[in-house]
């Protein structure tokens, strides 16, 4: 970073973003001088936006680039890792907990030293391993890390193999772990593939992504309590979490792998690339999520138009993230008896290319609803000359010419799981290149089926 080399700089930050910007302050390890535009730009006259720029941002802006120091940075030391940070009941430990912000909400296991090795019996890694330091607030993501949050979560240690190889998958460049906290609000998904799903009793059929199977739903809990308390993103009377409304954390996904196999397709786990019978994890971000897709006949056509017409409704306004960045992953669970029947006549690629083929939006609109977000200066042309969309999206200068929402058809992502007598489906879109699908194999302890016998 220049500013560590003493180079003069600035941030410009909306004053909403101040609290998040303080705890990346901290993260980098570094004073940032800030000018500060007050409100929401995007909502402002013309007028008022350069009168703000003017008497209010520019001054910050001048500040920073002039040298003149920020405040210092608050220093407060963190209990060290593995210490014990309070003694007392029960009652005692969860108002502790919840006052230091280190709880949901919702009361917690205490991470007694017992419990957490109990956790660390499930891994042939030490403890003190670390997977990567991790933003917003620059902790690292240790092995001992990964147990305490587990402990607290509610799962149990057994489940100690899968919590590593998200928190694996999560650290990734690839995924941006840093956009957890970016205004949408969305959720990180778990996705459990292969033999272990029913090892560790995971619900793939009817209700499964409802809370109540433990595996499931702790699991669930477990990416959100992480994300709060070892990267730090955290809404009032925390900071680092900007979701502007949110949503509550997914429990858990795990495919109903016999079913897939039954109707002739592959598993997901297969599809993103791993062996038959692997132990598979993959993290997905979701920000938006269907009503139920239901659908009826005995024709693969007809179920996957339904697919269409409901997925174009729900997903085609985000979709203008997706044609800035070149990415968006939609991720469709397809019920079993559904998936039976479209797999008669029609493979994966087969419904992915339709879905590609018959989703489509009016390059207006999608200009439309890119300028109402926050991206004024959207332009097809721009981001085709810039190689981030094929040319397809610019064959015509016609506003009203139709452009594919999918932007390429192997992005579309088809797992199976759900009632098997019923004839629903449902569809979850990830949030363009932040928290794109990411994938671990689950790597076991030497001693894991000793481990499970108990």
């Amino acid at each position: 970073m220049v500013e560590r080399l003493g180079i003069p700089t600035a941030s410009i930050i909306g004053s909403g973003f101040l609290k998040q910007a303080e705890v990346i302050t901290k993260g980098v390890g570094v004073p940032l001088a800030i000018g500060v535009y007050p409100g929401a730009p995007m909502v402002d006259s013309e007028a008022e936006l350069r009168r703000k720029v003017e008497e209010e941002l520019a001054p910050g802006i001048l500040r920073g680039l002039t040298g003149e120091a920020p405040p210092d940075l608050n220093t407060e030391v963190e209990p060290a890792a593995g210490s014990i940070v309070m003694s007392g009941t029960y009652d005692q430990v969860q108002e502790h907990f919840y006052k230091q912000l280190w709880t949901d909400g919702l009361p917690i296991v205490p991470p007694t030293r017992e419990r957490v090795d109990a956790f660390l019996k499930f891994t042939d890694r030490k403890e003190s391993d670390v997977i990567r330091v991790l933003p917003q607030e620059g902790r690292e993501g240790s092995i001992l890390s990964i147990a305490i949050t587990g402990v607290m979560s509610g799962c149990r240690p057994e489940y100690m193999p899968v919590l590593i190889s998200i928190i694996d998958a999560m650290s990734d460049q690839k995924y941006r772990i840093e956009d957890s906290g970016s205004t949408p609000g969305w959720e990180p998904v778990v996705i459990v593939n292969g033999p272990i799903v029913k090892e560790l009793d995971f619900n793939y059929g009817q209700g499964m992504m409802r809370v109540g199977r433990q595996a499931n739903t702790s699991i669930g809990r477990f990416v959100r309590m992480y994300l709060r308390n070892i990267c730090g993103f955290r809404v009032p009377p925390g900071a680092g979490d900007k979701c502007s409304i949110g949503q509550s954390f997914l429990v858990a996904m795990a495919e109903d792998e016999d079913s897939a196999r039954a109707v002739g397709w592959t598993s997901y786990g297969e599809d993103r690339g791993f062996k038959k019978g692997e132990n598979v994890v993959t993290v997905h971000s979701v920000v938006a999520i269907t009503s139920p897709m239901y659908s009826g006949g005995d024709d693969a056509k007809t179920h996957v138009q339904q697919w269409a017409e409901v997925i174009g409704g729900s997903f085609t306004y985000w979709a203008h993230t997706g044609f800035k960045t070149g990415l968006w992953s939609p991720l469709i669970i397809a019920g079993p008896s559904i998936a039976g029947v479209i797999a008669k006549e029609w493979t994966k690629d087969q419904v992915r290319q339709y879905l590609y083929d018959n989703i489509k939006v009016t390059a207006e609109r999608a200009t439309h609803y890119a300028r109402m977000t926050s991206t004024p200066t959207f332009s097809f042309e721009n981001l085709v000359r810039d190689e981030i969309l094929p040319p397809s999206y610019t064959e015509s200068k016609d506003p009203q010419r139709l452009v594919n929402v999918i932007i390429d058809p192997n992005m579309v992502e088809i797992l199976v799981a759900g009632d098997p007598g019923r004839n629903q489906s449902r569809a979850y879109m990830s949030n363009h290149v932040q928290g794109p699908p990411t994938s671990r194999k689950i790597e076991l302890p030497k001693n894991w089926t000793q481990l499970l016998k108990g």
